[in-house]
């Protein structure tokens, strides 16, 4: 039984299913955190939303990538995951801090597409920091 946990297929089948089930968990977590419904707002056509999930998303897919990489086990991947996208929220919540004469939030529910795109690629840039001290 050790072989079959053991097999390429089934380690990667088993990384993946717990990578994409951290990925629901996580972006629900942002869910909460925002003000706005990220998946309403993308169905109505809210192209900022759908820039700041999209980051979001590969910003927590590529921390488990890194994780993935420089990990052994499956609990040490999903570890160094979920700190890994505890400093993606952080950074989230710093970027909001760092504009303070407007809401990161509301402009992004107006669909103001400049701050949806600066949201995506501070996700984006984040994860490869966060993903390149992982060990």
């Amino acid at each position: 039984m050790n072989s079959f946990w053991e097999n390429p297929f089934v380690e990667t089948a088993a990384r993946y299913s717990v990578a994409v089930l951290c990925l629901v968990v996580f972006l629900a977590i942002f869910e909460i955190v925002t003000s706005y419904k990220n998946w309403e707002e993308i169905k109505n056509g809210n192209f900022a939303v759908a820039m700041a999930t999209g980051g979001k998303i590969f910003g927590i897919a590529n921390i488990f990538r890194y994780s993935i990489e420089h990990n052994d086990t499956l609990i040490e991947s999903i570890s160094w995951g979920s700190f890994g996208f505890l400093l993606l929220l952080s950074g989230y919540f710093i970027f909001e801090f760092l504009t303070p004469t407007y809401k990161i939030d509301q402009e992004i529910a107006k669909d103001n597409r400049a701050v949806g795109f600066i949201s995506m690629i501070i996700s984006i840039g984040l994860s490869f920091v966060i993903g390149a001290s992982i060990g």
